[in-house]
């Protein structure tokens, strides 16, 4: 059993720079470093898409000060990022609700989007800003319920209303500790694996993610059947 479809919940950025006596926004910096090695590993890997859980829905009730930080982070990281994504010829793509990080931040996520917009790309990188789930949902539902009678709902047509990439995750990995999903592609997760780590987020190496994908091959995964 092979992976197409890797998610990541990045947990754990603030408290790894606490534990080492740093500041929050240190921790979200070495978080972007531990992602871009990730994503490089997951092209070795040759993984159709990554999906990442950068900032939820509800972080936005985090402080202004932290929101801001992360604003500038994004900023910073599509500037110095997005030339070392083409030459792996990554695809990035960003899904959520993010216009209030401000007409700025929209403005450069549509630039790396279209930089990187690549025909056959080796991966495709995405990125969850201001998502949730449940709110997803909530949006599918509004939108078919403006449908006509004659539109035949299926899972193909919920699939393609999301906001989020259609394709089924295989595996999901979550980093820091904590046991729960959080609100995140509550549709597309229905049957991957999980796989619940420990370290915080800037500490996963590729090491880490090799063990999930061995781990993930040794797993009978049967969708039902006996």
């Amino acid at each position: 059993m092979t992976i197409k479809n890797l998610a990541i919940i990045m947990d754990g950025n603030g408290r790894w720079a606490k534990q080492n006596k740093l500041p929050i926004k240190l921790g979200h910096s070495e978080g972007v470093k531990a992602l871009k090695k990730i994503v490089k590993e997951s092209v070795k890997q040759n993984f159709k898409s990554l999906t990442v859980f950068a900032f939820s829905s509800e972080n936005w009730r985090r402080s202004s000060m932290e929101v801001n930080s992360l604003n500038n982070l994004i900023l910073d990281s599509i500037e110095n990022e997005v030339p070392d994504l083409v030459d792996q010829e990554v695809s990035l793509n960003f899904f959520g609700d993010f216009k209030a990080f401000g007409k700025k931040t929209v403005s450069k996520i549509e630039d790396a989007e279209n930089q990187t917009n690549i025909k056959n790309p080796k991966l495709l990188l995405n990125v969850a800003l201001g998502f949730g789930g449940r709110q997803d949902i909530v949006a599918v539902c509004k939108k078919v319920s403006a449908m006509p009678d004659s539109v035949t709902i299926n899972q193909s047509l919920v699939s393609n209303l999301s906001e989020a990439p259609s394709d089924p995750i295989d595996l999901l990995i979550r980093t820091g500790g904590d046991l729960r999903l959080s609100n995140f592609l509550l549709y597309q997760l229905a049957y991957a694996e999980i796989h619940f780590v420990k370290k915080f987020w800037p500490d996963f190496s590729p090491a880490d993610l090799r063990r999930s994908i061995k781990k993930f091959e040794n797993t009978e995964r049967r969708f039902g059947k006996r």
